[in-house]
């Protein structure tokens, strides 16, 4: 055990469970209607209590088992077993690895919350969500990260899938279970309420953003140059692709938002996610500054050509901002494109059919969309028995 990689990555653990605890759920919760943000709250901690279980229980050992195959990783890690405090996955205690990993296993799931907001039942997002992570995510962790099948001497040969941080099994995984959701959730009934609290969206922003170096630099597993500089192409990215966006913003409308301008830090985040193992400061500013466009037209595409109510711009933000990050990898030389590209295309395709099947089998035991009535009145009160604030809007 190296004590100095210990220390940092339970810093890192921290830092990646404030992305989602405020941190997303402000984000989320302020682009909502008042009426509809406590429910937005009640999501993103519901499914981290959740999740965190179900790591414990089965996900841990089907993502990083070792009595498995090449697709998943065996269930000889159930509930932990074998694990103890001198147990080491590398140069850290396996069980602060298990823990930095559940923390991955949180937001993700958490992200496709931005979907399905304002009209999704309560219990179909719990029970979707479980079974989600268990089926779907994990065994792509275990395929990138677990030493499974797109890993180094998998079926791309000794040059496996470069996923620094998770572009292919965080973003492109929930932003594609996240497109596919809205379609069959069909639009909002009200679809013209601005954010409510932008100053919450930013706040929220913030947090993932500084959570976000854990994330990123935490993904090094070690305390090291290779981590400081995860860390530095991550700010980098983030910075350049808000001012990207904004700017952008101002050429298309004639003003720059601080929705926007925040939404481009995501964007830039996400993007540089897969590459910030790999990338310099160069290629990070490169990153940032076409993600702050793409994204911001990717937004355009989904809401005004394609029609489909992704409300919150997961898919557009996270989803291409993760395939275009992983696409640039190969870009820069620092991957091979028939792994990039190859991965990209396997884990697309297997999270369309596994979330497409989740959602036709668990919406026969749960609604998937609450009545007109409780959409129209707001999630809050009809759903959880509270509101927000005091005045209703």
């Amino acid at each position: 055990m190296n004590g100095a990689d210990t220390a940092w990555i339970i810093v890192a653990t921290a830092l990646v469970l404030l992305m989602t605890l405020p941190g997303l759920a402000l984000f989320y919760g302020g682009l909502v209607r008042a009426r509809n943000v406590l429910s937005v709250f009640m999501h993103c901690y519901a499914i981290a209590c959740l999740m965190s279980v179900l790591w414990f229980v089965a996900g841990y050992s089907i993502a990083f088992g070792g009595g498995g195959s090449g697709y998943w990783g065996g269930l000889d890690k159930l509930l932990l077993s074998g694990v103890d405090a001198d147990s080491l996955s590398g140069t850290l205690p396996e069980v602060l690895f298990f823990a930095f990993q559940m923390t991955f296993a949180i937001i993700t799931p958490a992200l496709i919350v931005g979907a399905y907001v304002e009209r999704i039942g309560f219990g179909f997002v719990l029970l979707f969500s479980a079974l989600w992570m268990l089926l779907c995510y994990a065994p792509v962790v275990h395929w990138v990260w677990g030493g499974g099948m797109l890993a180094d001497g998998g079926i791309f040969g000794e040059t496996g899938v470069r996923d620094f941080a998770g572009g292919i099994v965080v973003h492109e995984t929930a932003g594609i279970a996240a497109l596919i959701l809205a379609v069959f959730l069909g639009a909002r009934r009200n679809q013209t309420t601005p954010p409510h609290n932008p100053g919450m969206v930013m706040m929220g922003a913030a947090l993932l953003w500084v959570g976000w170096f854990g994330f990123n630099g935490g993904s090094q597993l070690a305390a090291d140059g290779g981590a400081a500089m995860a860390l530095t192409v991550t700010h980098i990215s983030a910075a350049t692709a808000s001012l990207t966006w904004a700017l952008w913003e101002r050429i298309k409308f004639g003003k720059a938002s601080l929705v926007g301008m925040v939404t481009g830090t995501i964007a830039g985040l996400a993007s540089i996610t897969p590459a910030s193992g790999f990338v310099g400061p160069v290629e990070a500013l490169i990153i940032g500054a076409v993600a702050g466009v793409l994204c911001q037209e990717a937004v355009t595409l989904i809401r005004n050509v394609l029609k489909i109510d992704d409300t919150l711009d997961v898919f557009a933000v996270h989803g291409v901002g993760g395939i275009f990050g992983t696409i640039m990898i190969a870009a820069f030389g620092a991957g091979s494109w028939a792994a990039q590209l190859g991965s990209l295309v396997i884990v697309g395709v297997f999270t369309t059919v596994v979330t497409v099947v989740l959602i036709l089998v668990v919406r026969v035991i749960t609604p998937l969309r609450v009545d007109e009535e409780t959409e129209v009145n707001g999630l809050d009160l009809a759903v959880h028995g509270e509101r927000a604030y005091d005045v209703s809007s």
